[in-house]
């Protein structure tokens, strides 16, 4: 018999070579469609969260803002630092200083020391009984040289002093709540009110919150809980020796800018606040403005 000879199998290398060749343009061509949306996902993703923590931070600032003492909210730069603080108020009522229904023991006295009086509205948001030494009365604060808040004087109760809010009514007159001031263990036991507000307001303030935005380490930082002064703090130090609670508000900051319009009589003050996040390449920018309420 005559054996036949079968061609070999297999593919040359010149074959083999233009197999990978094509095969390596059509994954290239495959990863650009498939790398290039998810990117694009990723950035949108990225940009998202950005959004959301520099609005979240700026409603946070708002809230503090919104309820702060009329003509008590003051910005400051120092360096890298942008500060704003503010004296929060817990709630506000309308006390008693005379009238054709009034009883005498019940209103307000502006001529000396007066350590109880009526309110003929309550006060908003709160429980009553109600009481604490770490809190403050202010009225007719407007901020400027002898009815600051900041000045510990006048228009605001001396630290320490014994606050306590209950429930009160008289046959005399409509009255809400009743308030009592112990000013015995203060540094300043005949403390009284220097002027009378127009509206007859009388504000609880449970103390300072400053917001530091410093750049240079990319933090926006809310600190409270410590002594009310007359000079801002503008730096972590200064505000933690004052016995300051810090909590972190955003990371990521970049940028930050805090201003303030003041008000009138007629007109509320407006703060504006600005905030810039930037984060694996992305930034973003957001702007909040305030009303501010001016009348004391």
């Amino acid at each position: 018999m005559r054996n036949l000879k079968l061609p070999s199998g297999g593919f040359t290398l010149i074959e083999m070579i233009v197999t990978i060749v094509v095969g390596s343009i059509v994954v290239a061509f495959m990863a650009m469609f498939i790398v290039i949306p998810m990117d694009a996902y990723s950035a949108q993703t990225r940009r998202a969260e950005l959004v959301d923590d520099a609005d979240s931070a700026l409603r946070f600032m708002s809230r503090d803002l919104a309820s702060a003492l009329p003509n008590s909210v003051r910005v400051s730069t120092s360096g890298t630092v942008t500060a704003i603080e503010l004296l929060a108020t817990v709630s506000a009522a309308r006390y008693r200083d005379g009238g054709p229904l009034s009883d005498p023991t019940q209103e307000l006295d502006f001529t000396a020391t007066d350590t109880e009086f009526a309110t003929t509205a309550a006060f908003a948001n709160l429980t009553v009984p109600w009481t604490s030494t770490s809190a403050y009365l202010s009225i007719y604060n407007v901020g400027i040289p002898g009815a600051n808040a900041y000045e510990m004087a006048n228009v605001i109760t001396p630290a320490g002093t014994g606050i306590t809010i209950t429930a009160f009514s008289s046959s005399l007159g409509a009255y809400q709540n009743q308030v009592t001031m112990n000013f015995a263990s203060t540094t300043n036991p005949t403390f009284k009110f220097a002027y009378g507000s127009p509206g007859k307001r009388v504000y609880l303030v449970s103390g300072p919150v400053s917001y530091l935005c410093d750049t240079s380490v990319g933090t926006l930082t809310r600190y409270s809980g410590y002594t009310i002064g007359y000079s801002q703090p503008v730096s972590a130090a200064t505000l933690s020796a004052a016995g300051a609670t810090a909590a972190l508000v955003a990371a990521n900051a970049g940028a930050c800018a805090f201003t303030l319009t003041a008000g009138t009589a007629q007109r509320d003050a407006l703060a504006t606040i600005t905030l810039q996040l930037t984060a694996s390449g992305e930034s973003v920018q957001l702007l909040h403005e305030v009303q501010i309420a001016n009348a004391p």
